[in-house]
């Protein structure tokens, strides 16, 4: 039986939840309306991953245990690599390095319960980045985590501010993998490109059908065009829903913005394939897998869900019937994640 690892799985931290809860209503007010029955509406597909209501997804995402077993169990999914999806950046600076320690605690302790079927990612203070790069080792070389998730921004900027260079020397010395996540856009961005409309169709507009992709996109293009992959060698980043949208415009962005611009050793397109690796995050859609297949090759894709915000449904289905070679296939489900990670 084909081996799966599922690399964007989360889990919900009840503390960080409630810590970031006042910035999340003054930022971002707008993602109650994410998620909601209506959004999830579309019956459940046994052939493809289904949206859930947020209602479903809370007891999901606080469980670590039986429940995600299970259905992992139900679609012969061997490991997830659970991550943190609470917005620790958001909660109050002086809460936030206790508030990391306790989530990685809370992670590590429940991949020793099941340890041949989970692993994860660390959280970390970003607030304070030298606590956040000192966490990052903690977790890393004490607890056994794989690397560190980041939910949107580290802050009001982006990752390429040198104030967040501790972490990103972290990561790179521990050859420890950055997984960028998507989270709400930047407050002006949000209400300038797609406020005005109803107000569900702005959430999701702004979030999962558009806005938080496009902004993780930048982010890692920033990483790029500023020069940090080329500084820092080791610096390995994961880019979920197939890249963010970037690999559809790494030929545009090669014409545009060629070394001769941009100062750097390498092309655009060049570091991308380099040090990025990208997952489907639950978009199992064959055009995208073929378009991604021929211009980042099996090397770079590492499989992934997004569990619990949407069903494990048709993951093995899916992977079986790729147009790929066995070793192809063999890659993108479980060992470029034993390679990357270290599993």
């Amino acid at each position: 039986m084909l081996r799966i690892i599922c690399i964007e799985e989360h889990a919900a931290d009840p503390a960080i939840g409630q810590a970031a809860g006042p910035a999340m209503q003054r930022d971002a007010p707008y993602m109650a309306l994410s998620c909601t029955e209506r959004a999830a509406s579309a019956p459940r597909n046994p052939r493809r991953p289904t949206f859930l209501p947020m209602k479903r997804v809370g007891p999901l995402a606080a469980d670590l245990g039986a429940m995600r077993i299970a259905a992992m169990d139900e679609q012969a999914i061997q490991m997830q690599v659970v991550s943190w999806a609470s917005p620790i950046q958001m909660t109050p600076a002086s809460d936030a390095p206790g508030l990391a320690r306790a989530a990685n605690d809370r992670l590590a302790a429940a991949i020793a319960e099941n340890p041949s079927r989970l692993s994860g990612f660390a959280t970390l203070p970003w607030q304070d980045p030298t606590a956040a790069a000192d966490e990052l080792s903690r977790a890393v070389t004490e607890l056994g985590l794989k690397g560190a998730l980041i939910v949107g921004r580290p802050g009001d900027s982006f990752l390429d501010d040198p104030r967040y260079l501790p972490v990103l020397e972290r990561l790179n010395a521990l050859k420890a993998p950055l997984y960028i996540h998507p989270f709400v856009p930047l407050p002006p961005v949000q209400q300038a490109y797609y406020g005005g409309l109803d107000p569900e169709v702005t959430a999701q507009f702004s979030l999962a059908g558009w806005g938080w992709h496009h902004e993780a996109g930048v982010q890692t293009l920033r990483l790029i065009l500023a020069g940090l992959l080329d500084r820092l060698p080791d610096l390995r980043i994961i880019s979920g829903h197939w890249g963010e949208m970037v690999p559809f415009f790494l030929a545009r962005l090669d014409d545009t913005l060629p070394p001769a611009v941009t100062g750097l050793s390498r092309s655009v397109s060049e570091t991308y394939r380099s040090q990025v690796w990208v997952t489907p995050s639950g978009m199992f859609d064959r055009p995208h897998f073929e378009f991604i297949h021929k211009v980042l090759g099996a090397d770079r894709i590492i499989w992934s869900v997004d569990y619990p915000y949407v069903t494990l449904d048709g993951t093995r289905e899916f992977l079986e019937t790729l147009p790929v070679s066995d070793e192809d296939r063999e890659k993108i489900a479980h060992r470029n994640a034993e390679q990357l990670l270290g599993l």
